[in-house]
């Protein structure tokens, strides 16, 4: 697990064209090009431009090899029902067909859409990080998802989620109470926003050349390998 997008990507994709293929309910398609910039250096007036920064910042550490050829940014909302089920059902099969053999690598991004707990369900799994434990925090969120605006995300179950996996709850508690994650979270947020993503889960796939395909929803297992394994011969 590595705490930063692999560089390779960023030499990649930074200065070329993509192609977004959107995936409807009818299964049917329809491409647009978008131009990827470099990340500006000052802030500008007007919309925010779509950057590789956009994708593959402000988000979670790499789960899988940092060299793996595709890269899967989903963008979530540990409140989200779907995005649930996108856990429960469907990023095992990824993560065995797909991560564990170096094909694909994972960022989580945080698109905080439901409420005031998702927001704080973020910050706790980055304070994890801190301690290099995002990813045990992200899953023991998800295994313990009751619904939305329930109280299962409470503050006081955040913490002790904390404990049950061994995180340093002084270092947790301390990182919580400052907010030390604030801004990475709200840029993320920012960076949804520039996407236009009127939803959660929503993913981008990433393939070496540069190539973006974005899903919305808890699509079926059979999606995502129909496209990792397009990408893959390509």
């Amino acid at each position: 697990m590595i705490h930063a997008p692999s560089l390779a990507i960023g030499a990649i994709i930074a200065s070329i064209t993509i192609t977004l293929v959107i995936f409807g309910v009818n299964n049917s398609s329809n491409e647009i090009e978008l131009s990827i910039e470099p990340t500006p250096e000052m802030d500008q007036i007007g919309p925010k431009k779509i950057t590789i920064d956009t994708f593959l910042s402000n988000g979670s550490p790499i789960l899988g090899d940092p060299n793996a050829p595709i890269t899967l940014v989903e963008f979530g909302d540990y409140q989200c029902h779907y995005c649930n089920v996108f856990f429960q059902s469907i990023e095992k099969d990824i993560l065995k067909n797909y991560v564990d053999t170096g094909k694909v690598k994972i960022i989580f991004k945080d698109y905080n859409i439901i409420g005031e707990d998702s927001v704080i369900a973020s910050q706790g799994a980055h304070c994890a990080n801190d301690q290099g434990l995002f990813w045990e925090y992200h899953d023991i969120l998800y295994s313990n998802w009751t619904g939305e605006n329930n109280g299962w995300a409470s503050p006081e179950n955040l913490a002790i989620f904390a404990q049950q996996i061994g995180l340093n709850m002084n270092k947790w508690s301390e990182c919580m109470k400052k907010g030390s994650h604030s801004q990475i979270i709200l840029k993320s947020n920012d960076d949804a926003r520039a996407l236009e993503l009127t939803g959660t889960p929503a993913f981008f796939i990433i393939n070496s050349e540069g190539k973006v395909t974005k899903l919305f929803g808890a699509q079926p297992f059979e999606v995502f390998k129909k496209i990792f394994d397009n990408q893959l011969e390509n």
